[in-house]
Protein backbone atom coordinates (compact mmCIF):
# COMPACT_ATOMS: atom_id res chain seq x y z
CA UNK A 1 0.00 0.00 0.00
CA UNK A 2 2.98 2.28 0.51
CA UNK A 3 3.68 2.39 -3.23
CA UNK A 4 0.13 3.65 -3.83
CA UNK A 5 0.62 6.47 -1.33
CA UNK A 6 3.93 7.41 -2.89
CA UNK A 7 2.44 7.27 -6.38
CA UNK A 8 -0.48 9.50 -5.35
CA UNK A 9 1.81 12.03 -3.70
CA UNK A 10 4.23 12.10 -6.63
CA UNK A 11 1.33 12.80 -9.00
CA UNK A 12 -0.14 15.60 -6.89
CA UNK A 13 -3.36 13.70 -6.19
CA UNK A 14 -4.07 15.34 -2.79
CA UNK A 15 -3.90 18.86 -4.27
CA UNK A 16 -5.98 17.88 -7.30
CA UNK A 17 -8.57 16.21 -5.06
CA UNK A 18 -8.76 19.31 -2.88
CA UNK A 19 -9.31 21.48 -5.98
CA UNK A 20 -12.08 19.17 -7.21
CA UNK A 21 -13.84 19.11 -3.82
CA UNK A 22 -13.59 22.87 -3.25
CA UNK A 23 -14.82 23.62 -6.78
CA UNK A 24 -17.76 21.24 -6.51
CA UNK A 25 -18.81 22.50 -3.08
CA UNK A 26 -18.52 26.13 -4.18
CA UNK A 27 -20.65 25.57 -7.27
CA UNK A 28 -23.13 23.50 -5.27
CA UNK A 29 -23.47 26.38 -2.80
CA UNK A 30 -23.83 28.95 -5.58
CA UNK A 31 -26.45 26.90 -7.39
CA UNK A 32 -28.60 26.64 -4.27
CA UNK A 33 -31.47 24.16 -4.43
CA UNK A 34 -32.26 24.62 -8.08
CA UNK A 35 -33.02 21.52 -10.11
CA UNK A 36 -31.36 20.49 -13.35
CA UNK A 37 -31.52 23.29 -15.84
CA UNK A 38 -28.62 25.00 -17.51
CA UNK A 39 -25.92 22.37 -18.17
CA UNK A 40 -23.09 24.89 -18.22
CA UNK A 41 -22.59 24.96 -14.44
CA UNK A 42 -22.08 21.19 -13.93
CA UNK A 43 -19.97 21.01 -17.09
CA UNK A 44 -17.79 23.80 -15.76
CA UNK A 45 -17.28 21.87 -12.51
CA UNK A 46 -16.46 18.65 -14.37
CA UNK A 47 -14.07 20.41 -16.73
CA UNK A 48 -12.30 22.14 -13.84
CA UNK A 49 -12.00 18.78 -12.10
CA UNK A 50 -10.60 17.10 -15.20
CA UNK A 51 -8.12 19.94 -15.66
CA UNK A 52 -7.02 19.69 -12.02
CA UNK A 53 -6.63 15.92 -12.30
CA UNK A 54 -4.66 16.24 -15.54
CA UNK A 55 -1.73 17.81 -13.73
CA UNK A 56 -1.02 14.42 -12.16
CA UNK A 57 -0.72 12.59 -15.46
CA UNK A 58 3.02 13.27 -15.51
CA UNK A 59 5.52 12.31 -12.86
CA UNK A 60 8.47 14.24 -11.47
CA UNK A 61 10.99 12.40 -13.62
CA UNK A 62 10.06 11.66 -17.22
CA UNK A 63 12.97 9.24 -17.68
CA UNK A 64 11.90 7.24 -14.62
CA UNK A 65 8.42 6.85 -16.02
CA UNK A 66 9.88 5.52 -19.26
CA UNK A 67 12.42 3.10 -17.80
CA UNK A 68 10.82 1.69 -14.67
CA UNK A 69 10.77 -2.07 -14.27
CA UNK A 70 7.00 -2.09 -13.83
CA UNK A 71 4.38 -2.07 -16.57
CA UNK A 72 3.04 1.47 -16.76
CA UNK A 73 0.19 0.96 -19.25
CA UNK A 74 -2.28 -0.64 -16.79
CA UNK A 75 -1.39 1.85 -14.07
CA UNK A 76 -1.87 4.80 -16.41
CA UNK A 77 -5.23 3.48 -17.60
CA UNK A 78 -6.41 2.97 -14.02
CA UNK A 79 -5.16 6.45 -13.11
CA UNK A 80 -7.26 8.04 -15.88
CA UNK A 81 -10.38 6.02 -15.14
CA UNK A 82 -10.09 6.54 -11.39
CA UNK A 83 -9.58 10.28 -11.86
CA UNK A 84 -12.73 10.44 -14.00
CA UNK A 85 -14.68 8.46 -11.42
CA UNK A 86 -13.53 10.75 -8.61
CA UNK A 87 -14.35 13.94 -10.53
CA UNK A 88 -17.85 12.68 -11.35
CA UNK A 89 -18.30 11.13 -7.89
CA UNK A 90 -17.47 14.34 -6.04
CA UNK A 91 -20.03 16.30 -8.06
CA UNK A 92 -22.64 13.58 -7.49
CA UNK A 93 -21.88 13.57 -3.76
CA UNK A 94 -22.27 17.35 -3.57
CA UNK A 95 -25.53 17.07 -5.48
CA UNK A 96 -26.85 14.47 -3.05
CA UNK A 97 -26.20 16.84 -0.16
CA UNK A 98 -27.94 19.77 -1.84
CA UNK A 99 -29.87 20.50 -5.00
CA UNK A 100 -29.41 18.55 -8.19
CA UNK A 101 -27.44 20.32 -10.91
CA UNK A 102 -27.59 17.54 -13.49
CA UNK A 103 -28.67 13.94 -13.90
CA UNK A 104 -26.33 11.11 -12.98
CA UNK A 105 -26.08 9.98 -16.62
CA UNK A 106 -25.10 13.50 -17.67
CA UNK A 107 -22.41 13.77 -14.98
CA UNK A 108 -20.95 10.33 -15.73
CA UNK A 109 -20.93 10.92 -19.50
CA UNK A 110 -19.33 14.34 -19.30
CA UNK A 111 -16.89 13.35 -16.55
CA UNK A 112 -15.66 10.39 -18.60
CA UNK A 113 -15.40 12.38 -21.82
CA UNK A 114 -13.57 15.29 -20.21
CA UNK A 115 -11.04 13.11 -18.38
CA UNK A 116 -10.43 11.23 -21.65
CA UNK A 117 -9.85 14.55 -23.34
CA UNK A 118 -7.39 15.55 -20.62
CA UNK A 119 -5.56 12.21 -21.00
CA UNK A 120 -5.37 12.77 -24.75
CA UNK A 121 -3.95 16.23 -24.05
CA UNK A 122 -1.31 14.67 -21.79
CA UNK A 123 -0.32 12.19 -24.48
CA UNK A 124 -0.16 14.87 -27.17
CA UNK A 125 1.35 17.83 -25.31
CA UNK A 126 2.54 16.63 -21.91
CA UNK A 127 1.09 16.82 -18.42
CA UNK A 128 1.91 20.50 -18.07
CA UNK A 129 -0.45 21.37 -20.96
CA UNK A 130 -2.94 18.51 -20.67
CA UNK A 131 -5.58 20.95 -19.42
CA UNK A 132 -5.64 22.82 -22.74
CA UNK A 133 -7.78 20.32 -24.67
CA UNK A 134 -10.66 20.22 -22.16
CA UNK A 135 -10.44 24.00 -21.74
CA UNK A 136 -10.47 24.68 -25.50
CA UNK A 137 -13.37 22.30 -26.14
CA UNK A 138 -15.33 23.72 -23.21
CA UNK A 139 -14.74 27.27 -24.46
CA UNK A 140 -15.89 26.35 -27.95
CA UNK A 141 -18.98 24.60 -26.58
CA UNK A 142 -19.96 27.67 -24.55
CA UNK A 143 -19.62 29.98 -27.56
CA UNK A 144 -20.87 27.70 -30.34
CA UNK A 145 -24.21 28.28 -32.08
CA UNK A 146 -27.11 25.94 -31.30
CA UNK A 147 -26.42 22.36 -32.44
CA UNK A 148 -28.68 21.88 -35.45
CA UNK A 149 -26.47 19.51 -37.44
CA UNK A 150 -24.67 16.28 -36.57
CA UNK A 151 -21.18 17.87 -36.61
CA UNK A 152 -22.36 20.61 -34.24
CA UNK A 153 -23.92 18.01 -31.92
CA UNK A 154 -20.55 16.26 -31.82
CA UNK A 155 -18.74 19.55 -31.24
CA UNK A 156 -21.05 20.58 -28.39
CA UNK A 157 -21.47 17.11 -26.90
CA UNK A 158 -20.82 18.19 -23.32
CA UNK A 159 -23.82 20.55 -23.19
CA UNK A 160 -26.37 18.21 -24.76
CA UNK A 161 -28.90 16.40 -22.55
CA UNK A 162 -28.22 12.90 -21.27
CA UNK A 163 -29.31 10.22 -23.71
CA UNK A 164 -28.33 12.17 -26.84
CA UNK A 165 -26.61 9.57 -29.06
CA UNK A 166 -24.09 11.97 -30.62
CA UNK A 167 -23.00 13.23 -27.20
CA UNK A 168 -22.77 9.75 -25.71
CA UNK A 169 -20.73 8.34 -28.59
CA UNK A 170 -18.44 11.36 -28.64
CA UNK A 171 -17.78 11.05 -24.91
CA UNK A 172 -17.13 7.32 -25.25
CA UNK A 173 -14.76 7.87 -28.17
CA UNK A 174 -12.84 10.58 -26.29
CA UNK A 175 -12.62 8.40 -23.18
CA UNK A 176 -11.35 5.40 -25.13
CA UNK A 177 -8.93 7.39 -27.30
CA UNK A 178 -7.52 9.43 -24.42
CA UNK A 179 -7.15 6.50 -22.03
CA UNK A 180 -5.54 4.31 -24.69
CA UNK A 181 -3.16 7.00 -25.93
CA UNK A 182 -2.05 7.95 -22.43
CA UNK A 183 -1.77 4.34 -21.24
CA UNK A 184 0.38 3.28 -24.18
CA UNK A 185 2.56 6.35 -24.66
CA UNK A 186 2.50 8.24 -21.37
CA UNK A 187 3.03 11.96 -21.46
CA UNK A 188 4.88 13.80 -24.12
CA UNK A 189 8.08 15.45 -23.00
Amino acid sequence: MRWLTLYARSRGVPAALAAVVVGSVAVGALAGGEGPGDPRLPVLVLAAGAMAASTGFGGQDHALDRTAAIRWAPRRAVHVLLAGAVVAGVLLAVQSAGGSLASTAFVVRDGAGLIGLAALGAALSGARYAWTLPFAWLSFSFLAPPPTSAPMRVATWMLLPAGTPAATWTALALTAAGTTAYALTGTRR
